[in-house]
C-alpha cells in the first residue's frame, strides 16, 4: 500500500541492535505517519471544533497526543526527552502540531534501536503499578492509535474525507486492495 505521504519513511527507521525489536521501531515509525496523515486533514480553523460540549476539541486531542506521549517515553521508559514546557508547538496552528508531532518521534527511533534486550523487559513503574518497557511501549502505540481514530470520526461528523490508515476507506481505495468485508474474504488461506 502507498500512502500519499510518509512523515517518517522505512530508511529512515534505524536498525535495532536486537533484531527482534525491529518490528517496534517499525510500527512507531508507521503509527507516528498515519498519525500524521489524520492530523493534516484538518486545518486551523478546525482547531475548536468538537463534535459534542463534553468532547475535546480538535486542539486539545493534538495537545494531548504531544504531551502524553512525552509522558509515556521519558517518565515510563526513562527516554531522554525534551522538557514538559518546550513540548508543544511555538505556532498554535494545524500544520505546527503536525511538524512538531514527527519532529519529537524521529529523535526516539535511534534511542529505542540502540536498547538491548533487558532494556526493553525492564519493569518500570507506570501510573500505580509496574510494567515492562515493551509493554508499556505497546500501550503508547494503542493510545496513539485511539486518539487517532477519535479524529477519523471528527473528519466523517465534519463531512470531510478520511485518508486511508490501514486500507482503503469510503473516500480512497486503489486497484488491488482487498477489504475483508465479507465472509469469503475471511475464508481466504
Amino acid at each position: 500500500m502507498t500512502y500519499k505521504h510518509t512523515a517518517i519513511s522505512e530508511i529512515g527507521v534505524p536498525r535495532a541492535v536486537i533484531p527482534a525489536f525491529q518490528h517496534a521501531l517499525d510500527t512507531y515509525a508507521s503509527e507516528t505517519s498515519k498519525t500524521a496523515s489524520i492530523w493534516e486533514a484538518f486545518g486551523d480553523a478546525d482547531l475548536d471544533w468538537r463534535p459534542h460540549p463534553r468532547s475535546s476539541t480538535v486542539r486539545e486531542i493534538f495537545r494531548h497526543q504531544l504531551l502524553s506521549e512525552r509522558r509515556f517515553f521519558a517518565e515510563f521508559m526513562l527516554v531522554p526527552e525534551p522538557a514538559a514546557e518546550a513540548v508543544l508547538p511555538a505556532e498554535d496552528c494545524a500544520a505546527s502540531y503536525t511538524d512538531r508531532l514527527v519532529s519529537l518521534a524521529r529523535p526516539r527511533l535511534p534511542f529505542l534501536a540502540r536498547q538491548q534486550a533487558d532494556w526493553w523487559a525492564a519493569r518500570e513503574p507506570f501510573f500505580d503499578v509496574k510494567r515492562e518497557r515493551i509493554w508499556i511501549f505497546w500501550r503508547r502505540v494503542l493510545h496513539s492509535a485511539h486518539h487517532r481514530t477519535q479524529l477519523a470520526v471528527y473528519l466523517r461528523l465534519m463531512d470531510r474525507p478520511v485518508p486511508p490508515i490501514y486500507g482503503p476507506t469510503a473516500d480512497m481505495t486503489w486497484q488491488g486492495a482487498d477489504p475483508t468485508v465479507t465472509v469469503e474474504a475471511s475464508g481466504r488461506k
